[in-house]
């Protein structure tokens, strides 16, 4: 935590605000039974979801604070993830929407009368900021949720258009960019306003030289892949990435489909055609490896990511530079103009767009669009220790998880930056993934 970053009441009330907002536009549409979803591994039951986030702010703002009981009694037996079980959350008595949704707004009030009776210390500013970037990681789970059970696209306003993705264009951006390598900080500074438990500590680590492709691999790069037999040639894959092709039957990303005049692509309950420059998603770690071995190239590494993310050139053209920027294009936030974040044309947009988001050495939509894999399994960073509020945010999940990296085009953009480590099982298909490829 910066011990001297503080956020004034009114802005993190602000936050608070829009996140509940963007929370309850994402379910608002669906009809009771809809929030009624099959067991599956990649789904929480609605209710329970929305329920968690409240709770959230529950325990790590409002009890953390001072609070002496949950604002719904057996909160604690109903939304605490790290003690019930994924399959029992089928089985409990959950409270109905109506009732869920009065004790969100509970929660939401109390919350903001704390933020209306004082000014935040840095202490209560990062539980507050925890508290909402909890609840934008689930907003972006109920979407990739709705993609998944083939529900209709969000209805979050006129400003989110999808038609609007399509004039954008840019087209595709091929080739690679030289990076020099040599020592590089990987991971978060203490000066930064807010990180996560598994970013901590930057450390150095050795890069050698490498070559890392523009822009993400795209639909139709990948459509050559499928094309080719790729998903039924052995060879291609590792002995995991086999067995899960098997043992699923995959013979194309998940939500591909033949048509008469070419490839189809479900998005959310309705077929589009295949956008050929926009980047592949919804494909899990297994399918980037066996593309990269089809294609002759391979994943870059973690620290190869955000080397490419941050780094600038030094200024005499050896290496690179100390300062390390906290955005592809520098320290300033996000703008819309720089990536595609906050579901704004609700789906991806082209790889050749936004060139003003290009990082220092010229490529394209490293966070947003889509998020991308790396080669990197998920382990903590040396001197990693448990002192995150939130201790179950990572550390039980080290090892078989996969590193990945940048942020996708339904992630709010204050989440996403450069040193942000996001992770998942490398089967997960069901996620805004996609992923660059490097020369061997």
């Amino acid at each position: 935590m910066n011990e001297q970053f503080k956020l004034p009441a009114s802005k993190l009330s602000q936050l608070v605000t829009d996140a509940r907002e963007r929370t309850l536009q994402l379910v608002a549409d669906l009809a009771d039974e809809q929030l009624t979803v099959p067991k599956m591994e990649i789904v929480n039951p609605f209710r329970w979801e929305l329920g968690h986030a409240a709770f959230f702010y529950d325990v790590f703002v409002l009890r953390l604070l001072g609070s002496d009981k949950f604002l719904l009694e057996g909160a604690e037996n109903l939304y605490d993830s790290s003690k019930i079980d994924h399959d029992d959350r089928w089985h409990l008595p959950l409270p109905s929407r109506e009732e869920t949704l009065a004790y969100m707004r509970r929660v939401f009030e109390r919350v903001i009368d704390w933020l209306g009776s004082h000014e935040p210390n840095a202490e209560e500013t990062y539980l507050y900021l925890l508290s909402v970037l909890h609840e934008d990681m689930h907003g972006e789970a109920f979407t990739y949720m709705r993609q998944t059970l083939e529900y209709p696209v969000p209805q979050l306003g006129i400003l989110h258009d999808r038609s609007n993705a399509a004039e954008i264009g840019e087209g595709p951006l091929p080739g690679d960019v030289e990076i020099p390598g040599g020592t590089f900080r990987l991971g978060a500074t203490p000066d930064l306003p807010f990180v996560f438990d598994n970013e901590k500590w930057a450390h150095l680590v050795e890069i050698l030289p490498f070559r890392i492709a523009r822009a993400p691999v795209t639909n139709a790069e990948f459509a050559q892949f499928v094309e080719d037999q790729g998903y039924l040639r052995r060879e291609l894959w590792s002995y995991q990435g086999w067995v899960w092709c098997v043992k699923t039957g995959a013979e194309h990303p998940i939500y591909w489909s033949r048509g008469g005049n070419g490839w189809l692509r479900r998005h959310f309950d309705q077929l589009v055609r295949l956008e050929e420059h926009a980047p592949v998603i919804h494909v899990n770690w297994y399918e980037a490896e066996a593309y990269c071995n089809w294609a002759g190239r391979r994943l870059p590494t973690e620290a190869e990511w955000e080397m490419v993310a941050s780094a600038e050139p030094a200024p005499d053209g050896n290496g690179i530079s100390e300062h390390k920027r906290r955005y592809p294009w520098g320290d300033e936030p996000p703008s819309p103009d720089r990536a595609n974040f906050d579901s704004r044309f609700l789906g991806c947009v082209d790889v050749g767009a936004f060139p003003s988001g290009d990082s220092a050495f010229g490529c394209r939509q490293m966070i947003g669009n889509v998020w991308e894999w790396t080669a990197s399994a998920f382990y903590p960073f040396p001197g990693f220790i448990v002192d995150f509020p939130y201790k179950e945010y990572s550390a039980p999940w080290f090892g078989y998880r996969k590193v990945l990296k940048g942020g996708a085009w339904a992630t709010r953009s204050r989440l996403a930056r450069n040193t942000y480590r996001n992770f998942s099982q490398p089967y997960r298909r069901d996620i805004f993934a996609g992923f660059r490829t490097c020369a061997i």
